[in-house]
């Protein structure tokens, strides 16, 4: 057996890459499994942000993955939730990447009415948890709308019906935006309708309606549930514009009939509500007149009669007048009368009184005579004051000037100060040759000691009292 570059060439299988293994099983696969259907439960759903929808498809032995691309996933009749159980179409593929394989989804149906029944009461729990069916957040219709806007198929019977009752009962102008009511796509034109109706201005080319009529004709649940989808709960529940769902027949109920302002039974009876009968209005309105006036024509008789009465207890309106004159001008004069009386009283009280009071100017004069003696008496005060202390500071200049040793210096003796300028006071304190300074009264003079110091200490004489000032030195 030869190896060449490491491979066994006796052995004549075809050898394949990954690539070309991956390519032949997804031609296989593709080819076999075109079209399927696939019952499952969704799980593990996402939505890319590039649209893309991926889930899986379980039971309970396997798993089964699963992709939606984006143009289809907006046009499924129903709304992948987590949880619920479907039956899916589509073709199966693989996904070399991962080296797995996956259903390419095409269409999503519930499987089974229990399912759809299942889906729709928890969906009716989660709407009711969040107030959406809050009976204090629905709005009163308008008693006669000029606009009505109806949302529904233009092309079925449920449009003429509406239109036919209107006509009957009392006409109006209607605005259909039209819509799919049932496939793919429906409950996305349904909620695009009810939004485009309230982004419509009041004052705009196209007249706002003042009411809104979602309707169609009776069908199967599956026929009906894009009225049930939570979406197009959610616009209805947001519509500023009072809405009534008129789905089905009587014995129909969908979820917007819960978040609908009014539910009505039918199309018909939906424009029953939404308008009242003309001719029961005129004929009401034509009593109601006769009723009226009826009423009005009694008051007026009754009132004509109470004044007939009146006017008999009545007098001449004249003599009434007159009388009154009379009580007029009696009245001015004593009026003005009064008033002369009640001056004259007011000049006799303030003459008395003015014969009591002392007049301003005299009693200013008063004041600055007391004011006038108040200040000669102080400054006499202030004199004596000022001479007292003038004397005993005088008093006080002589003894100090007594004191001085400038005095004693006059009498004959002289101050002893060597070259620094301090005080000599004893003769110990002296060297031969030192300079010294004498201080007397009319002068300075230098001098140089002589000789030999003293040995003893002359014996201290009573000195008069040291001077404050500390350059004074001691007397000799």
């Amino acid at each position: 057996m030869e190896i060449e570059n490491g491979l066994d060439t006796g052995d004549n299988r075809p050898i394949f890459t990954v690539s070309e293994l991956s390519q032949s099983l997804k031609r296989t696969v593709e080819e076999v499994y075109s079209h399927v259907r696939v019952r499952g439960e969704i799980s593990r759903l996402t939505v890319a942000r590039s649209g893309h929808m991926y889930l899986n498809l379980k039971d309970e032995n396997a798993v089964l993955d699963g992709v939606c691309w984006k143009g289809v996933a907006g046009r499924l009749s129903v709304t992948p939730e987590e949880g619920l159980e479907v039956i899916v179409t589509g073709r199966l593929s693989t996904y070399p990447g991962r080296s797995s394989y996956q259903i390419v989804i095409e269409q999503v149906e519930v499987a089974g009415e229990g399912a759809l029944l299942k889906l729709l009461e928890d969906r009716r729990k989660k709407l009711l948890m969040e107030g959406l069916f809050d009976e204090d957040r629905k709005k009163p219709l308008p008693f006669l709308p000029q606009v009505i806007g109806v949302v529904t198929s233009p092309t079925g019977a449920v449009i003429r019906d509406i239109l036919h009752r209107l006509e009957d009962r009392f006409p109006r102008h209607v605005l259909v935006w039209p819509t799919n009511v049932q496939g793919d796509g429906a409950a996305d034109t349904i909620a695009a309708a009810i939004a485009g109706f309230n982004r419509m201005k009041s004052d705009g080319a196209v007249p706002r309606p003042d009411v809104l009529i979602v309707a169609r004709g009776g069908g199967s649940l599956e026929d009906l549930w894009a009225f049930n989808e939570e979406f197009v709960v959610r616009a209805v529940a947001a519509s500023d514009i009072p809405l009534i769902s008129a789905v089905g027949h009587e014995t129909d109920t969908t979820l917007i009939d819960y978040a609908a302002d009014r539910r009505a039974p039918t199309p018909t009876a939906a424009a029953e509500i939404a308008v009242p009968v003309k001719s029961d209005l005129i004929a009401k309105l034509a009593d109601d007149g006769a009723r009226l006036v009826r009423s009005m024509a009694r008051n007026l008789e009754e009132n004509a009669r109470q004044i007939t009465g009146l006017a008999r207890g009545l007098t001449d309106p004249r003599r009434l007048a007159e009388e009154a004159t009379q009580r007029l001008d009696d009245r001015s004069e004593r009026l003005i009368n009064a008033q002369k009386v009640y001056l004259d009283s007011l000049k006799s009280d303030v003459s008395r009184f003015a014969v009591g009071m002392i007049s301003p100017a005299h009693q200013i004069a008063a004041k600055h005579g007391q004011l006038a003696a108040g200040v000669k008496a102080w400054q006499q005060v202030i004199k004596n004051f000022v001479t007292a202390r003038s004397h005993d500071l005088e008093r006080q200049k002589l003894k100090l000037e007594g004191g001085s040793y400038q005095r004693i210096l006059d009498r004959g003796f002289a101050l002893v100060r060597d070259g620094d300028g301090h005080p000599v006071i004893s003769a110990a304190a002296t060297e031969p040759g030192m300079p010294i300074a004498l201080t007397f009264g009319d002068g300075e003079v230098g001098a140089r000691v002589e000789g030999a110091s003293a040995k003893k200490p002359i014996a201290k004489q009573s000195s008069p009292k040291k001077p404050k000032d500390d350059k004074q030195g001691t007397l000799l």
